[in-house]
C-alpha cells in the first residue's frame, strides 16, 4: 500500500485529534507524514527508546504492553507514541502490531512545529492527553 498525499489526507481527517483542523494543516500533516508497514506481531514502537514520532493507524491495529501488562490497544483512526514526542524522553511502553498494519508516522520536529502554529491541533492533543489520563486514573482505582 502506498498512499497518495490526497490519500493521506483523506486518512488523517477521520482521526479524532486532527478535527476542525483546517485544509491548510491538513495539508501540511499529510505532506509530513511517511508511511510504514508492519507485519503481525512486529514491534512499532520499543519501550525504552527516545520517542521520534507519533503514529496513526491506517490499518490493522496495535496493542500497547508495559512490561509484561498490556495497557491498550488501537485500530485504524487510532494514534499513539505522543507522550515521548512532547516530553522527549523514552518511551513508556512496546506498540505491536495486531495483524498487518498499516501507520502514518509524523515526525516529532514536525508535530511540534504544526502545535506551535495551530491552536485546534494543539486544544485536540490536550483533550486526547486528558481522556487517557483519565481512563489510565479510572484503571487504577479499579
Amino acid at each position: 500500500m502506498s498512499l497518495t498525499s490526497q490519500e493521506k489526507r483523506a486518512q488523517l481527517e477521520q482521526v479524532p485529534l486532527f478535527r476542525d483542523c483546517s485544509p491548510e494543516v491538513l495539508e501540511r500533516l499529510a505532506e509530513a507524514t511517511a508511511e510504514f508497514a508492519f507485519a503481525a506481531d512486529a514491534p512499532i514502537v520499543q519501550q525504552g527508546q527516545v520517542g521520534n514520532g507519533l503514529y496513526v493507524i491506517v490499518s490493522g491495529g496495535a496493542r500497547i504492553v508495559a512490561g509484561s501488562e498490556e495497557l491498550a490497544r488501537f485500530g485504524p483512526g487510532d494514534f499513539f507514541g505522543e507522550l515521548s514526542v512532547i516530553d522527549q524522553r523514552p518511551r513508556t511502553a512496546t506498540a505491536f502490531a495486531i495483524g498487518d498494519t498499516v501507520c502514518l508516522a509524523l515526525a516529532s520536529w514536525d508535530l511540534m512545529a504544526l502545535l506551535e502554529s495551530d491552536p485546534t491541533l494543539a486544544m485536540n492533543l490536550l483533550r486526547a492527553l486528558a481522556t487517557r489520563l483519565r481512563a489510565a486514573d479510572a484503571q487504577l482505582r479499579h
